[in-house]
């Protein structure tokens, strides 16, 4: 299962096998080994989940140290209501007395802890953000729906191939889903060429359907509006010409596409080390979400891959990802389990090499 209570799993461009066997790191008998780096502290709390990750530098990017992920579903009823339930906030809060716990003991550098869409959209999300520090001490900021799109963007570029020079990142949330259209340089970097935040997040479909169930009619028609929503996108920028041409390369990431991922490899239970950085074909994706669709509520429940933490909420997220891929057919996918925590830890770690650079001490301490 991918939301689970706790997540230890290193994360980096690389597997850390690419870091080489245990002696080689410690180097030549007798030498000393250099002093661990600094721990930097990125917290991701979305419209489902609380993310932690803690991390220092290493030579390909980053090495996990302690991290933790629970759900906590803060944007429940936020469509209807237009404000965070108390349930949803005291369930958040909760989790961040987590995480203020596990900063505590790490005393990193620097942290940045971040809230997304649902607190975007409810009327009461800076009053949430201001009960949320008194509790816990962690200083959230709401970011826009572009910053979240480019912080996930930051956490997935090492998945990408230079060599193809365009790229279709997407990202299912549980209260949106982002859309970017890129072009990769020849210097690894990339320059979004258009970008897109859409009102389809698994949580809210979710809940407008009425319940865990979809009828084949409602799953259509959840199909057919999110294409709709992808329709002008794709007319401004013709990305299915660039498709067609070759030279473009797709990836996605959050929880509907590496459940489909996983289920998709028939794994025994998620592993993460499997499913991200791993390819996945459109036909597999349109067998695995055609199936998924049929199954009761029940029968997702008891899949070793999806589990009571998605079971009411990955048909919705079929019927985005499906509509992905009708609007642009493309033979494979690459798959992220990474975003918006990696991407924060990405740009922590770049502006303190940039200021050592510089003569200029220490990164700040956000939070």
């Amino acid at each position: 299962m991918n939301d689970g209570e706790s997540d230890s799993a290193a994360v980096s461009p690389e597997p850390t096998a690419a870091l080489g066997p245990r002696a080689a790191r410690r180097g030549p008998p007798g030498a000393r080994r250099a002093p661990p780096g600094p721990v930097f502290g990125a917290l991701d709390l979305g419209t489902n989940n609380c993310r932690l990750l803690l991390a220092r530098p290493s030579r390909d990017g980053f090495r996990v140290v302690d991290g933790f992920s629970r759900v906590v579903r803060l944007g429940e009823g936020v469509g209807e209501t237009g404000a965070l339930s108390d349930a949803a906030m005291a369930r958040a809060i909760e989790a961040l007395k987590v995480c203020a716990g596990k900063l505590a003991r790490r005393h990193p550098a620097a942290v940045r802890a971040v809230a997304t869409e649902a607190c975007r959209a409810a009327a009461n999300g800076t009053d949430f953000i201001a009960r949320a520090r008194e509790a816990t001490g962690i200083s959230l900021e709401i970011i826009s729906s572009r910053e979240e799109a480019e912080l996930t963007l930051a956490g997935c570029l090492p998945l990408l191939e230079t060599a193809a020079p365009h790229a279709l990142v997407f990202d299912v949330g549980g209260g949106s889903a982002e859309i970017v259209w890129l072009r990769r340089e020849p210097d690894g970097g990339s320059n979004i060429l258009g970008w897109v935040s859409l009102p389809c997040g698994v949580v809210t479909i979710t809940e407008r359907n009425g319940g865990h169930d979809f009828t084949p009619a409602a799953y259509a028609a959840v199909v057919a509006e999110v294409e709709a929503m992808l329709a002008p996108f794709e007319t401004r920028f013709a990305i299915r010409d660039a498709i067609a041409a070759g030279g473009v390369q797709m990836l996605g990431t959050a929880g509907t596409v590496t459940t489909v991922a996983g289920v998709n490899l028939g794994l025994p239970r998620y592993n993460r080390r499997l499913v991200d950085g791993s390819f996945v074909t459109v036909e597999a994706i349109r067998r695995v979400t055609g199936d998924l669709a049929r199954t009761t509520f029940a029968e997702r429940l008891r899949h070793p891959c999806i589990g009571e933490n998605r079971a009411d909420l990955v048909v919705a997220g079929c019927a985005v990802l499906e509509a992905i891929c009708n609007t642009w057919p493309i033979d494979q996918l690459r798959v992220a389990d990474r975003g918006v925590r990696e991407g924060i830890l990405v740009e922590m770690m770049a502006a303190r090499r940039r200021r050592s650079a510089d003569g200029r001490g220490r990164a700040p301490r956000h939070a």
